[in-house]
């Protein structure tokens, strides 16, 4: 990896990341029942990426820059995966089996939506 490449990983992931602090401090949703901040920032970086995937011509900076630097940093997987884990350990299992499928279901929901509007606009 050369250093140009090493530059613009680090931009994507710093923007990434400003992006994830604000939100998980200042953005809170209830839609009758609580959703975590994880997942908030989990459900909006799954909708980019599938923005992202129906754009498929874009060249390897800029994938290097959104899908790497960008989404990585701003998505949470290991605070999804320690969310689990601390379910777990207070043998919170219901809970734990409808956090995993939200997360995972609306995820899922949210990329496609991402990449069935940019399909419809193309």
């Amino acid at each position: 990896m050369d250093i140009a490449s090493i530059i613009i990983l680090l931009i994507g992931s710093t923007f990434g990341l400003i992006l994830r602090i604000f939100i998980q401090n200042n953005l809170r949703i209830n839609i009758g029942f609580n959703i975590h901040h994880t997942s908030i920032v989990n459900f909006i970086a799954s909708f980019f990426l599938g923005i992202l995937v129906s754009l498929n011509s874009i060249n390897n900076n800029s994938k290097l820059l959104f899908y790497t630097g960008f989404l990585g940093s701003f998505s949470t997987f290991s605070s999804f995966i320690f969310g689990l884990f601390i379910l777990i350990q207070k043998k919170k299992y219901i809970r734990l089996f409808f956090h995993y499928i939200e997360v995972i279901l609306i995820s899922f929901l949210c990329f496609y939506s991402g990449y069935y509007m940019m399909r419809i606009i193309k």
